[in-house]
């Protein structure tokens, strides 16, 4: 399965200015979070980017993009209907072909050399089926993401087969359909904001959202809640992190793992404890 298409979502009212911001990279150049995001996603071998955003965006955006510009494709989400509309709203960029979809309000932090998109690419090219990626997550944090609960593939660490997708559950839910062997407890699988998706999830998203019309708010888990029901699925746990940029103090704890990561994690580690020392002085 080739996958040379991305999609990054960008037109929600709480993201739009968030991948405008700038951070220091892992090399220690100063670059917006869509520079970065960009970058994760190129070097994994996508050849064209299709950015969602609202009427009158793309200026900002392509200014945020640099030198990466040239590689975007610009959709303009006209009404705010959520994000499975969103998505849709990319449908003819997508042309009937699997693409990696991501959230622009999210870093990602690999742990080894490969990035987390390209970790995920391989596996989807491998399985040839819709992958979500997906990180154990704290029972705190379920109500910011999609949960997916389901059973360890045999001899394939990391990868699940998805049996049960719920949006933002509750403990109590998570603990009666969600539980996962193997996890720590209270913890579960929730989405990485980043997937490679098939030609059958963006038709099922599509007819949702026809469906709604006018009052919108389909959520991805729920064509995703489908697809499960008609083939193949998976999840796959990355050696990565990510970091949700939206979040409070999302943009710091992202900059820090950056620079833990990168090339100044010495001078970092040094502010960070003399930063300690004057607070317990």
């Amino acid at each position: 399965m080739e996958i040379k298409k991305a999609i990054i979502t960008a037109a929600g009212q709480s993201q739009r200015t968030l991948p405008l911001q700038t951070l220091v990279d892992r090399d220690g150049t100063p670059k917006t979070a869509l520079g970065i995001l960009l970058e994760e996603v190129l070097s994994a071998g996508i050849e064209e980017v299709g950015v969602v955003v609202r009427p009158g965006d793309q200026a900002a955006y392509q200014s945020a993009a640099g030198a990466q510009a040239r590689r975007l494709r610009f959709v303009e989400q006209s009404a705010p209907l959520g994000y499975g509309h969103a998505v849709t709203c990319a449908r003819e960029f997508a042309g009937g072909e699997p693409f990696l979809l991501l959230v622009s309000d999210h870093l990602y932090v690999s742990r080894e050399a490969k990035s987390c998109a390209q970790q995920l690419l391989e596996v989807a090219r491998a399985e040839a089926c819709t992958v979500s990626a997906v990180q154990a997550t704290h029972e705190s944090k379920l109500p910011y993401y999609g949960t997916v609960g389901g059973r360890l593939e045999a001899s394939r660490p990391g990868i699940y087969r998805v049996e049960t997708i719920i949006e933002k559950p509750t403990p109590t839910e998570a603990e009666q359909r969600l539980m996962v062997p193997g996890l720590r407890a209270g913890h579960y699988l929730c989405f990485f904001g980043m997937h490679v998706l098939t030609p059958a999830v963006m038709a099922v998203l599509g007819g949702l959202v026809a469906a709604a019309g006018a009052q919108g708010g389909i959520h991805l888990s729920t064509a995703l809640t489908q697809v499960a029901e008609r083939e193949r699925y998976l999840a796959c746990e990355l050696h990565g992190r990510r970091y949700d940029i939206g979040a409070k103090y999302g943009l710091l704890i992202a900059q820090l793992a950056l620079a833990l990561e990168g090339a100044d994690r010495d001078e970092v580690l040094t502010h960070l404890v003399e930063l300690l020392a004057l607070r317990t002085a």
